[in-house]
């Protein structure tokens, strides 16, 4: 039963990272054809860019939807996974990115843009992309900004005090009178079962507030600069499980299943 939990966990995964790649795809190409309607002063009113924003959101929710499914039976392995790398593993927060990052890679996104068309940009003329973002845009996700990592830090202190319930009642209790250790009885099954409950809630919210800060994100972008930011944050989640493999394998922590 372990197995089977652990492959239908890391299974889910593999099939979300391949999905990134579809997806990824799928944005670059809208964003060349968005390119030749702009080069070609081509009307067009972005419904197809939306249509696909809301594609890879409701993908987003339906991966979100999966985990709190598989995390019923064993949470725990979300938590320090697999199927991911060492590299990736230190920068979980609560089995997943910070959505403050959603922000930050916006910011920073916008910032090259701005440097990529300096020239257009002095000449006051607009793209659409991301280092067109206005001044009522910049407020926003300022706000924004500043809600989520009030989020977080709220999410960060409950992860914090079921980890310290691990030295304190009931757990530590128990440990300190079992006559050998390690040794597993109903009251620790129960205590443990108790305390997993507690981290399918936490993620669960994680993932709630994940989600929920990438839609109000994605509705201050305009469709463009969503899909901008969707391309480059599905491209740096790839990147980054490519490079944690490299250093894997270069630190002799065995092999990974290849994205396909």
């Amino acid at each position: 039963m372990a197995s089977d939990d652990q492959e239908r966990s890391q299974c889910c995964f593999l099939k979300w990272m391949n999905l990134q790649q579809e997806e990824l795809l799928e944005l670059h190409q809208a964003l060349a054809l968005q390119a030749h309607h702009y080069n070609n002063n081509n009307f067009n009113n972005g419904n197809d860019l939306i249509q696909l924003v809301e594609k890879c959101i409701k993908h987003f929710q339906d991966y979100a939807d999966k985990r709190s499914q598989l995390a019923q039976n064993d949470v725990s392995a979300f938590f320090a996974p697999t199927w991911c790398t060492s590299w990736e593993n230190s920068l979980l927060w609560i089995a997943g990115c910070r959505p403050s990052q959603y922000i930050r890679l916006t910011y920073a996104l916008s910032g090259l843009e701005i440097e990529a068309q300096l020239n257009e940009f002095l000449q006051g003329t607009s793209t659409g992309k991301l280092g067109d973002l206005c001044s009522k845009q910049l407020h926003q996700l300022d706000s924004l900004h500043s809600k989520t990592i009030r989020a977080e830090e709220k999410l960060t202190t409950q992860l914090a005090s079921l980890q310290e319930d691990v030295a304190d009642q009931p757990i530590a209790m128990i440990a300190k009178g079992l006559f050998h250790v390690g040794e597993i009885n109903k009251e620790v099954d129960k205590a443990l079962d108790q305390h997993e409950k507690a981290m399918v809630g936490v993620l669960e919210e994680a993932d709630r507030l994940r989600l929920s800060i990438l839609k109000e994100m994605i509705g201050i972008l305009t469709p463009v600069q969503a899909v901008e930011f969707l391309a480059a944050g599905k491209k740096l989640h790839l990147c980054v499980h490519e490079w944690g493999k490299r250093r894997d394998l270069c630190h002799g922590r065995g092999s990974f299943n290849k994205i396909n």
